[in-house]
């Protein structure tokens, strides 16, 4: 028998930052986002020698343990140690795991918590654990950020748990999870119109959070104004997209990035700016950097008659395409009858 998860990956609209703490808790962040059709995966296989051995394609990676032996953050795989640990996995009769994703680390697509998600599915099931959503993207959550202390906010592990449209409210008490009835022409023209290509620079976001709390922390003005600009326009984003007005809403998320990147001057950098600049001369009505910045993939909304020449350019400037499509369901994890 094997149980098998997968957890969609994401691209955030608008509001990314008012998610990290402690922001949220001192004065409430939202954000918008929707899931694509790219996961990150994960098979278990039980087995009876009490070994446990993980394989992660992503890092090029293999570790073995025996059920008994301590773990120890290491630097190794230390996002599958902190899952074991957390739900309490040790007390079984061993198990395989094996883990891969569709975006490397580093793209700005929460590859890391979807597969934080993936992996506290596959555990849960394993273990027949009563977990909600909820329970899941918490966890996850607290085993990333908190167990770990890897720097970032709270939406990746909510939006990979739940799939879809959402917008999500990050309250000093509680995560709130609000599904968009968005209707599929709608979706349909949002995809049809919008761009998503790998710049070809990873980047580690939690040196870019880490000056953003800071920012916040030691209360700079620049910061404070574009965190709560953000909100703002997160929620205007989402009217728009509601009231089907598109085109309104690929320009907002262009003043989405103007105040992004006044949270941090880490955020971009003169290749992104230039990028974005050209872009723009192509036909984008608005764009931005999905996830913390510095990177990774970046997304654009144009007008159908001009994507095909925007997409010719930035394939010029060395940037990858990647055709996409929206998850509306977030995790699954299935059993499978094997040999």
């Amino acid at each position: 028998m094997l149980i098998r998860a997968k957890a969609p990956l994401r691209i955030s609209f608008a509001g990314g930052g008012t998610d990290v703490p402690p922001f949220p808790q001192q004065e409430g962040g939202c954000v918008l986002n929707a899931t694509i059709d790219r996961y990150a995966y994960g098979t278990l296989r039980p087995r009876q020698d009490r070994q446990i051995s993980v394989e992660s394609l992503d890092f090029g990676m293999s570790v073995n343990y025996h059920i008994e032996d301590k773990l120890i953050y290491d630097g190794k795989l230390d996002l599958v140690k902190a899952a074991i640990l957390n739900l309490n996995v040790q007390d079984s009769t061993g198990f395989e795991l094996f883990l891969h994703s569709d975006a490397p680390p580093g793209s700005g697509l929460g590859a890391s918590s979807a597969m934080m998600v993936a992996l506290v599915g596959l555990l849960k099931e394993f273990k027949n654990l009563p977990l909600t959503d909820y329970d899941i993207a918490d966890l996850a959550y607290v085993i990333e950020r908190k167990e770990l202390g890897i720097h970032g906010g709270l939406q990746d592990q909510y939006a990979a748990a739940f799939g879809g449209f959402n917008y999500i409210e990050f309250l000093p008490d509680r995560v709130v999870v609000n599904p968009l009835k968005i209707s599929q022409d709608v979706m349909n023209e949002l995809q049809y119109n919008m761009v998503l290509c790998y710049t070809g620079q990873t980047r580690l976001s939690a040196g870019i959070i880490e000056d953003q709390v800071k920012r916040y922390e030691s209360r700079e003005a620049e910061t404070l104004q574009a965190l709560r600009e953000l909100k703002s326009l997160t929620v205007e984003m989402k009217n728009a997209l509601l009231r089907r007005k598109l085109d309104e809403f690929g320009a907002l998320m262009h003043e989405e990035w103007q105040y992004k990147k006044k949270m941090s001057s880490k955020i971009s950098n003169p290749s992104l700016d230039a990028l974005y600049e050209t872009a723009r001369r192509y036909g984008s009505l608005g764009g931005k950097v999905s996830g913390a910045g510095g990177g990774g993939y970046m997304m654009f909304y144009c007008r159908y008659d001009k994507k095909h020449k925007l997409m010719e350019k930035l394939k010029e400037l060395g940037c990858t395409i990647t055709d996409f499509d929206f998850e509306p369901f977030g995790l699954q994890v299935w059993r499978v009858n094997h040999g």
